[in-house]
């Protein structure tokens, strides 16, 4: 496998993702769409989510195709992300069709960053507003780092951030990954520079620094615990054809790439969550071979986005911790 044109989820044709940001909150929203529908699924590992329409992802539910996907800080506040995108997007004639009204279906996660040193004083909740700015924004190409969902995002030693990859595979298919890292955990290990994801790296797209030298499996896990600043939220995408049945099979086999890129994962204080997304481009050209590749694929990807995303965070007045650049750069 090896990285798409961009080393971004929007590899994978006809996705755009758009950022939306505000500084003072230490806040802010990402937003996944095409031009058309497309399959979505969900598996949530982490102990504490926040979600808004998972439960229409089961593949034994109605609605087959989403319109978007939005990843949030904020908390529960954060959801209301979602309803500005939907507005946004109604307004635009998309949506399901109940009887000629259009009905968006935009599943949301949010992340906790509410106690990250940013103004949450807000009269307004803020993420309506937000969410439609970072629809607004959706392009092919867009940044990483301390943007969107990973705008005040946290480790247990670093700032977090948001954070993509991609990977095209011998069989022609793309898998991309998008992720907004809030872990209760660790991203490098002992304190770095080097990071858990090493192993995984493609042309030193995080530093290049390779594996550490020595790993102390007794050596105690580093958390934030205490803090309830957790939860890192995904999305992993392909131009595969695939079910909804499908799609969930390649969202669980991502969470081993979270596993791999922190230390600890999927808390009972995160909301480890993973959204799959297929926009049906290429059929697949052996279901049961393919499908494993997919969610291998889909693992490595997300593992190498987690690392990206926190070696391209960047510092700013304020923050509870310094960024990688700052500390090891």
């Amino acid at each position: 496998m090896t990285p798409g044109a961009c080393n971004l989820i929007t590899d994978v044709a006809g996705l755009r993702v758009g950022n939306a940001q505000d500084l003072q909150l230490k806040s802010g929203v990402t937003v996944l769409t095409a031009d058309a529908p497309f399959t979505a699924a969900v598996h949530v590992m982490g102990g504490a989510p926040g979600t808004r329409e998972t439960d229409l992802l089961a593949p034994e539910n109605t609605v087959e195709a989403v319109d978007a996907l939005v990843l949030s800080g904020g908390s529960a506040l954060g959801l209301d992300a979602a309803s500005g995108v939907a507005d946004a997007l109604r307004a635009a004639g998309r949506g399901f069709d109940v009887g000629g009204q259009k009905v968006p279906i935009v599943p949301a996660a949010i992340l906790f960053d509410l106690l990250n040193g940013g103004a949450k004083d807000w009269a307004v909740n803020p993420y309506r507003a937000l969410g439609a700015a970072a629809l607004a924004d959706a392009s092919d190409s867009f940044a990483t780092g301390s943007v969107g969902a990973g705008t005040g995002a946290t480790t247990a030693d670093l700032m977090g951030g948001l954070g993509s990859a991609s990977a095209v595979l011998p069989s022609g298919h793309t898998v991309g990954a998008l992720v907004a890292v809030n872990a209760l955990g660790s991203a490098v290990v002992e304190g770095g520079p080097q990071f858990w994801a090493a192993p995984f790296e493609q042309a030193a797209e995080f530093g290049g620094l390779g594996p550490a030298p020595r790993h102390d499996p007794a050596a105690p896990v580093l958390t934030k615990l205490g803090s309830h600043r957790a939860t890192t939220i995904a999305i992993v995408a392909t131009d595969a054809a695939l079910t909804k049945a499908e799609a969930k099979r390649m969202a669980v086999a991502a969470h081993d790439g979270m596993a791999r890129a922190l230390v600890p994962s999927h808390t009972p204080m995160d909301g480890d969550l993973v959204f799959a997304a297929a926009t049906g481009a290429r059929a697949l050209n052996d279901p049961l071979v393919d499908s494993l590749l997919l969610g291998h694929a889909a693992a490595t990807c997300l593992a190498r986005a987690i690392a990206r995303g926190v070696h391209a965070a960047q510092g700013m007045p304020g923050n509870p911790l310094p960024c990688w650049q700052d500390r090891f750069g």
